[in-house]
């Protein structure tokens, strides 16, 4: 993309899934673009097919076999007479090789040129390219011998704790934190392997860790004409496992001076490779000191929050420094207006340590309705979170006047979002936002490790207006369904107003649910407003309306109040003042619910790539020995011993696909 273009891009193809091809089909089509989508078979449905003028089928599900082969989107390409292939982020997007093969092809990359992916593609290479510079860098090894013994000692020379990141990749991929010698070869043997299955390379390097560091990245954009603006700075220090879960902008506290010099860092960087389009130069900072980390040569996940702040479409900026234009704007014309913060809506369970989760949507709502908020996603209410890809659901961002009333919005809109049919973050996230240190901007990446306790606090028993609220969605259901029957049978028949009337007794109906391990009996005494439940904490008055899509109406002993109740089987989800809370409803009508145990046997934590088996049939292990290695969405899980024992049967073998709940192996007393 060095040369300058002397024709509009006239169709772009989006090589990529998701939120992303979705948000820049959206742009593209603004432009007056024609646009085409590629997809996998997992994707045949998906929204950003839907979303496109065309769409083509490139392979099976595994991205290997699809979103990453170049052959078959450039094939694409060909049949939809696509003059541009925008890459997105992740897959090829960083992919050296795949931009020299759309030079070849005649095809518009709307990207960096390759020299500039490759130059800051190795973050070794890339930091030797820094410190040539005179960009500082952390005290860390980034040379190419790559054995394990040298790497050891490059470690024992840089001091404890050190950072293992994979050379090549990003998004916490290969990365681990080491705190001593003895658990360096483990850690590094597990980041390799993640760094090969990631990005099919398994260098890495070796740095200090810092213990308080804020990550601060800049947006910097370059066209094809010698120019090179910043567009300001965002704050993505809350962090788990070196992935981003806030992203805001501008970072709090950053003076003009600051924001200035850490600019003209960023763009010297960008211009020592002869960078064109967008790209993030990303530094890690400490006290008055900022150190370059490494430069990510495509659009960045959370570029919208540099969007609300400078009022303009970094995608829009893509396709036109791709046809040859100049920036739209100087460095002294671009605004910075109020505060904007973006969160990842994820399909993962914070209960079990975060482990991601798939299966299908039944039932989303996202916060598209409220003012200052903007939310980017991929999928519907329907559609399924597969095992092949990443599992975020949407980007959640909001924006404001100032912080104050960013963090407010932020409030709300994950307030206003309902996940049913996976565990998501949401309510971790809203923990996040409501949380005094974020409000105060105490932020940095050990944000998450220290409130740890307030952020995930264990789970509460559910209280007498959950129960109130899932009782009266229990009670207008059946009553609307035996309306129905009764209708359909006899529209005139006064047996369908019966309330469940008894001779000599108070009309009323038994209820049962089961919150954990506790079962608590509702009875709902009928009046003619409403009913009277029996509580675990007294009685109380309630009435109310249900919808057909599960919104309640509701009075609770005089309080109205709104909710929504969602049924799926016999477990009730119920979304009301911003939290969400699961019970079962123990239907007597039904089979016994009760669920077989599994003692001594360990399942697959998810669907998942069996990748390493640590031990033998017959052999004694310690408790919290690792035992199994699953390898499922790019990162590794152990499986461990819960206690001492010995392995009496192995199910699987190394390579072999499990589902969530497969029986891995069986561990009895030794």
């Amino acid at each position: 993309m060095g040369g300058r273009m002397t024709k509009a891009i006239r169709t772009l193809l989006v090589a990529n899934r998701g939120e992303i091809a979705v948000r820049v089909m959206r742009t593209a089509k603004a432009m007056g673009i024609r646009t085409v989508a590629v997809y996998s078979q997992a994707d045949t449905n998906a929204l950003h097919v839907a979303s496109a003028d065309e769409a083509y089928p490139i392979g099976p599900a595994p991205a290997r076999e699809s979103y990453l082969r170049i052959d078959a989107i450039l094939d694409a390409a060909k049949k939809s007479g696509a003059d541009a292939i925008h890459p997105g982020y992740g897959f090829l997007s960083e992919n050296a090789a795949f931009a020299e093969a759309c030079e070849q092809a005649g095809i518009v990359f709307v990207g960096p040129p390759a020299s500039a992916i490759r130059a800051m593609g190795s973050k070794s290479a890339a930091k030797a390219l820094m410190e040539k510079a005179g960009v500082p860098l952390v005290p860390g090894y980034h040379g190419e011998d790559q054995d394990a013994g040298l790497l050891a000692r490059e470690a024992e020379r840089i001091g404890f704790p050190v950072l293992i990141k994979a050379s090549a990749g990003g998004g916490g991929k290969g990365m681990k934190v080491v705190r001593s010698a003895e658990d360096f070869p483990d850690a590094l043997a597990s980041a390799q392997r993640e760094a090969k299955s990631a990005f099919g390379d398994d260098r890495v390097l070796v740095e200090k860790y810092l213990t308080t560091p804020r990550h601060i990245e800049v947006q910097v954009f370059a066209d094809s004409r010698g120019n090179a603006v910043y567009l300001h700075e965002r704050d993505c220090s809350i962090q788990r496992r070196h992935q981003k879960v806030v992203e805001e902008a501008p970072a709090p506290g950053m003076t003009p001076e600051r924001r200035a010099a850490m600019g003209k860092a960023a763009v010297d960087a960008a211009k020592a490779v002869g960078y064109v389009g967008a790209g993030t130069v990303e530094f890690i900072a400490e006290g008055e000191n900022f150190y370059f980390m490494e430069m990510n040569t495509r659009l960045q996940v959370e570029h919208p929050v540099t969007e609300a702040i400078t009022g303009q479409d970094l995608v829009e900026w893509q396709i036109k420094v791709a046809q040859g234009e100049k920036l739209p704007l100087a460095q002294a014309e671009i605004p910075l207006h109020g505060h904007a913060i973006e969160v990842r809506l994820y399909a993962e369970d914070p209960a079990r340590d975060f482990l991601p989760q798939v299966g299908r949507l039944d039932h989303l709502v996202l916060p598209f309705h409220l003012q200052g908020t903007r939310v980017d996603t991929g999928v519907r209410s329907g559609d399924t979170v597969s095992i092949h890809y990443d599992p975020m659901i949407a980007k959640i961002i909001v924006s404001g006047a100032d912080r104050t009333e960013a963090v407010r919005r932020l409030d709300a809109a994950l307030a206003a979002t309902e996940v049913v049919g996976l565990a998501t973050n949401r309510v971790f996230l809203k923990a996040i936002a409501t949380h005094p240190a974020f409000a105060a901007a105490e932020l940095d990446t050990n944000f998450i490790a220290r409130h740890h306790d307030a952020l995930l606090p264990p789970p509460q028993p559910v209280d007498d207006t959950v129960l109130a609220l899932a009782a009266l969605f229990l009670l207008k259901e059946e009553a609307r369904q035996s309306a129905e029957a009764v209708d359909a049978a006899d529209p005139w028949s006064p047996w369908g107003l019966a309330p469940g009337w008894r001779l000599n007794r108070d009309a009323h109906v038994d209820l049962t649910f089961a919150d954990r391990e506790r079962r608590i009996a509702v009875r709902a005494h009928f009046r003619p407003a409403g009913f009277v439940l029996s509580l675990p904490d007294g009685d109380m008055a309630v009435e109310g309306d249900a919808e057909a899509d599960g919104t309640l109406r509701a009075r609770l002993d005089g309080v109205a109040l709104s909710a929504r109740v969602i049924r799926t089987g016999a477990h009730l989800t119920v979304f009301v003042r911003g939290g969400e809370y699961g019970v079962e409803f123990i239907d007597p009508r039904l089979a016994s619910q009760a669920a077989t145990g599994t003692a001594g046997r360990l399942v697959a934590p998810m669907p998942g790539t069996i990748i390493r088996i640590a031990v033998e049939e017959g052999q004694e292990v310690a408790k919290g020995a690792a035992l199994v290695v699953v390898e499922a969405m790019k990162m590794e899980h152990t499986v461990a011993a819960p206690r001492d024992g010995r392995v009496k049967t192995l199910k699987f073998a190394v390579g072999d696909l499990v589902d969530e709940g497969a029986e891995l192996l069986v561990l009895e007393d030794a």
